[in-house]
């Protein structure tokens, strides 16, 4: 058994300013979207992406991540206190974001980036959909310090006693969550999109691979107690808001790879007019 360390969660104090660790982790995510999306367009020439599309995409996507996070939060979680309380949807500082919301939040966003340069709108979501894993981690590392979204009982040899819950171990589920959501769906993206592919694949297989592990892990994370955690047939909220990313994951590749067919018979058609 192992008894999670207690992290402070201010990282640096100084007076009345405080720097917390989960705001260092969003933090981390974002100069990690900027260096990777750096190297990409140093090594694929071809991009229609630049340093300056680059630079809006991430400033676009802030603005899409606290926005839609905190509606989705709102609406898919808590509303029914958020009516009675509505000044408190503003209070973003007492925490309350959700992925699925961030998610909607930054696909609007990207609309408005794909508009101001004049590209197709999944053009744009395939570039980004490869940088935006390892900030989903970061953020699970930041909810593992802060002792927030914590796992179910198990008695796993490294089953972890979060003090300020219980006194029973319980799954490291945020960690879970930073390798699988972090890492492992990284790696699948970026060998995915290093060969070209149909307009739109990427950000499928982004929607693909991002619901089914949510899913998984949410079989190990504590549904939360007044944040509508087990819903119909014993299925939390966060897995029933990745089954639709699964569904219009596999329908955009399969739309997309149905429409590079249609462009390459074209060519076909005509030369045996």
């Amino acid at each position: 058994m192992i008894v999670h360390p207690q992290i402070d969660p201010v990282a640096i104090s100084v007076g009345p300013l405080s720097v917390h660790w989960y705001g260092l982790m969003y933090l981390l995510g974002f100069v990690l979207f900027i260096l990777l999306g750096r190297y990409r367009i140093r090594h694929n020439p071809q991009s229609a992406f630049t340093y300056q599309m680059l630079d809006d995409a991430l400033f676009y996507g802030m603005l899409g991540v606290i926005i839609g996070g905190r509606l989705g939060h709102v609406l898919f979680y808590q509303l029914g206190y958020y009516l009675e309380h509505p000044l408190k949807v503003f209070a973003i500082w007492e925490g309350g974001m959700s992925f699925h919301g961030g998610l909607l939040g930054v696909l609007v966003a990207m609309i408005m980036l794909a508009r101001k340069y004049h590209l197709p709108w999944l053009a744009v979501t395939d570039f980004i959909a490869p940088l935006i894993p390892p900030g989903l981690g970061a953020g699970r590392i930041g909810n593992f310090i802060n002792a927030e979204l914590w796992g179910r009982p198990t008695d796993v040899p490294w089953g972890m006693v979060f003090p300020y819950v219980d006194e029973l171990p319980r799954h490291p589920s945020q960690l879970y969550q930073a390798g699988l959501e972090g890492i492992v769906l990284f790696i699948v993206l970026w060998i995915y999109s290093s060969k070209p592919r149909a307009t739109g694949a990427v950000s499928g297989m982004f929607m693909i691979g991002y619901g089914v592990v949510r899913s998984f892990t949410e079989f190990f994370r504590e549904p939360e107690d007044g944040f509508m955690g087990v819903l119909t047939l014993g299925i939390t909220m966060g897995q029933w808001l990745s089954i639709p990313m699964i569904l219009g994951g596999i329908i955009v590749i399969i739309w997309a790879n149905r429409q590079t067919s249609a462009v390459r018979a074209k060519p076909q058609q005509r030369k045996k007019r």
